[in-house]
């Protein structure tokens, strides 16, 4: 539209005047030297208003994928664009230096070609509003910037653009809708956000925008995905849906015939995914102001299942103050501005917000011009601070920073039904969520489980949504059951080890009932201590039984004393049975060995003892501690003693292993002890391999000789105990 005849109409309303101001002058006088002043005041006229400072419009590019896309066309950009031009062209509160123009430019429906037609936008217009689609927003921008050409748009997502923080060129004409969603989100601690849109670049591409800005808000995006063509992606998108709170649906909403948000809603409706788990917003309503009041959605119209799953929907839509967006509409229409075939059901609220943002872009426009100097990208997206001005169906106000400050109000239905009802209204300028009476109808009867708070603090880092405070409770609460686990294994430990201990085949500690002595009358006098007893089991087994007194012990180390004893199988090695504990007496049962000691066999003149027969004991003798180092057994107390004959003449070994036992029991037998133990008594207590067999060496002596250790010094007995210790005093044997 060339704005020349604009001009021209300017030149004739000057000429009017000036011939009206004269008429009456020539008709009556007919002096021709004032009708002549009168013509050249009236030629300087044309010469001053026919220069190209004035007569050049201000352009204004109205960027959109208007022919590709049914919905935005539905918007009537064109319509809407001259409403608002010609309504400020002729408002007496705007003082601009020129007119204002306008022209519909027509973006590509793929955002690559959307951003290749940009740039042949350069010069065909001095500022831009749009463009709609947030997938270049970000290169419009920076060209814009490039140009020094301002642009003003609504869905632009990146906040990074904003004039205020990198002096770039980009205004914002409506609040940003991730402040929107943030602000509500926060208020329900619904932090887990997934994202769907549909197959169109243009919403795809804002769901990876909204995506990247809810992410530098420090909020965890789970899953962003398109429904694609056809039901199987649809339930594909669906299916991939998991550990969110709320659903962002970046496609055409259904209250304004949007089929694919009707077919997903369905969709999840039949897969369960409505009943209250997740809530879903649709995105595009925070674009316009939804005229819900007194109105009905002929998208519900007979249509019960989808009327159920958009209870699990939030609806948030701009406030309409004073009149809704028809209201406005018609109201347009009564007057002549806009042509009367339009119905106003059949034009979208977008409407709406194109005025808004001509409008908006207007306002700053007189804010730079008033400044003197030549009007420029910069300046133009700076000057759009503490704007406070009527929109088409409700104010249009800014801060001191600005940020937009519309309200928004929180829609909600009741499951059935075509109307939708305010609940919450998000204060912009508050930054707060206001209840307004009527709670929301939550599928289920309760909302999502909410996040923990710590997602929403700006200053803070939360790890995996959950508070500071509970983690501290949570870790002190697993230290307690932990604490209390680890008591109760190991009284259930110790209480089967008791069991095991006195129970079962496997068990150690006996009793009188276990036992059967040879000598009954014994069985009566625990005062009397022979060195050994002849003992069998109930079940017919000899023992041996050799008194130690001791206390009852510690039963952890009764196992652990058992589960290394009665592994010790050899030969010639006397088995390890268990512990006799009765009466108060405790001794340590083994296998029976009739012929008693070595010591016993060596002292018993009725026992002729050939030189084959003391091999062969001595064999046994090797064999056994042979066995015994083998499995890393040192014997500690090897002694004539303990080295036992059964019935067959076999020797075995006996009282490995109790050392500690014997130590406690104050019993030193230290005429077998290696010199060297002598001076570590800490050495004696655990024994060495080096150290049995010195004490071999003795045994050996007393075999071959047939006599007591050390018989062939021909000392007396004290002289004998001097001549094996050396140190410390030792008790007479």
């Amino acid at each position: 539209m060339s704005f020349l005849p604009l001009c021209f109409n300017s030149l004739f309303r000057v000429l009017w005047k000036h011939i009206r101001l004269h008429q009456s002058s020539v008709l009556r006088s007919y002096r021709t030297s004032s009708f002549l002043e009168a013509l050249g005041w009236l030629v300087l006229g044309i010469i001053v208003l026919s220069c190209p400072a004035h007569c050049e419009a201000f352009k204004m590019g109205l960027v959109g994928p208007w022919d590709c896309d049914p919905f935005f066309s539905k918007a009537f950009p064109e319509v809407a664009a001259k409403l608002a031009v010609d309504r400020i062209n002729e408002d007496p509160s705007l003082d601009l230096d020129q007119e204002l123009d306008y022209i519909i430019l027509q973006e590509g429906c793929e955002t690559s070609k959307a951003l290749a037609r940009f740039l042949d936008f350069e010069i065909v217009s001095s500022v831009f509003v749009g463009p709609l689609n947030p997938g270049y927003c970000d290169v419009a921008t920076l060209l814009g910037n490039n140009w020094n050409k301002a642009i003003f748009s609504w869905t632009c997502i990146n906040s990074e653009l904003d004039a205020a923080i990198n002096e770039l060129t980009l205004a914002r004409t409506l609040p940003s809708p991730i402040r929107v969603l943030f602000i509500l989100m926060k208020y329900f601690h619904w932090a887990h956000i997934g994202i769907i849109s549909s197959k169109e670049d243009i919403w795809v591409d804002t769901a990876y925008q909204l995506a990247r800005a809810f992410r530098n808000e420090g909020l965890p995006v789970g899953i962003v995905t398109s429904m694609g063509n056809g039901d199987k992606d649809t339930d594909k998108a669906l299916k991939e849906i998991a550990g969110v709170k709320i659903i962002i649906m970046c496609m055409h909403s259904v209250l304004i015939g949007g089929e694919e948000q009707a077919a997903l809603l369905t969709r999840a409706h039949e897969m369960g995914i409505t009943d209250g788990r997740y809530v879903f917003v649709p995105y595009d309503t925070l674009l316009y102001s939804l005229p819900y009041q007194n109105n009905s959605f002929s998208a519900f119209d007979n249509n019960r299942k989808l009327q159920e799953a958009y209870d699990a929907v939030l609806t948030i839509t701009m406030e309409a103050e004073e009149r809704t967006f028809y209201d406005a509409f018609r109201e347009a229409k009564e007057s002549g501005e806009i042509p009367m075939e339009l119905e106003t059901e059949q034009v979208s609220p977008l409407f709406g917000t194109i005025y808004d943002a001509i409008y908006f872009m207007a306002k700053a426009l007189e804010n730079a011009q008033k400044e003197g100097d030549p009007v420029s990208g910069p300046m133009l997206s700076e000057n759009i601070k503490n704007l406070d001005f009527p929109g088409f169906s409700q104010r249009i106000r800014t801060d001191s920073g600005g940020q937009g400050l519309n309200n928004y109000m929180v829609l909600d239905t009741v499951g059935q039904g075509n109307q939708l009802f305010p609940a919450y209204l998000v204060d912009m300028s508050a930054k707060s969520v206001q209840f307004l009476g009527r709670p929301i109808h939550f599928p289920g009867g309760s909302p999502p489980r909410p996040d923990s708070g710590c997602w929403f603090d700006q200053n803070g880092v939360c790890s995996g949504g959950i508070e500071p405070m509970m983690v501290m409770l949570g870790l002190v609460l697993i230290f307690i059951l932990v604490l209390c686990g680890a008591g109760l294994a190991h009284l259930i430990r110790n209480t089967l080890i008791k069991i095991q201990l006195v129970k079962g085949p496997n068990k150690i500690l006996l009793t009188l009932d276990d036992l059967t002595f040879i000598n009954p009358n014994l069985s009566q006098k625990f005062g009397y201590r022979p060195p050994f007893l002849a003992l069998t089991f109930a079940k017919g087994f000899d023992f041996s039984l050799t008194h130690l007194y001791c206390g009852q012990g510690d039963w952890v180390w009764l196992k652990k004393f058992e589960s290394g004893m009665k592994d010790l199988r050899h030969e010639n090695v006397n088995p390890f049975m268990g512990f006799f504990s009765d009466c108060g007496l405790f001794a340590i049962v083994t296998e029976h060995c009739s012929r008693g000691s070595l010591e016993d066999l060596l002292r018993n003149e009725d026992v002729k003892l050939d030189w084959m027969f003391k091999s062969s004991l001595l064999m046994d003798l090797i064999k056994g501690i042979k066995y015994l180092h083998h499995r890393d057994f040192p014997h500690g107390r090897l002694k004539s003693r303990n080295c036992v004959v059964d019935g067959r003449f076999v020797l075995k070994i006996t009282d490995y292993g109790y050392n500690e036992l014997l130590e406690a029991q104050k019993c030193p037998q230290l005429l077998w002890t290696a010199p060297e133990l002598l001076r570590e008594p800490d050495m004696i207590r655990t024994g060495t391999f080096k150290g049995d067999i010195y004490s071999f060496s003795i045994i050996l002596q007393e075999v071959i000789v047939r006599g007591p250790p050390y018989c062939t010094t021909d000392l007396p007995a004290a002289g004998r105990t001097q001549c094996g210790f050396h140190f410390g005093a030792v008790e007479n044997l």
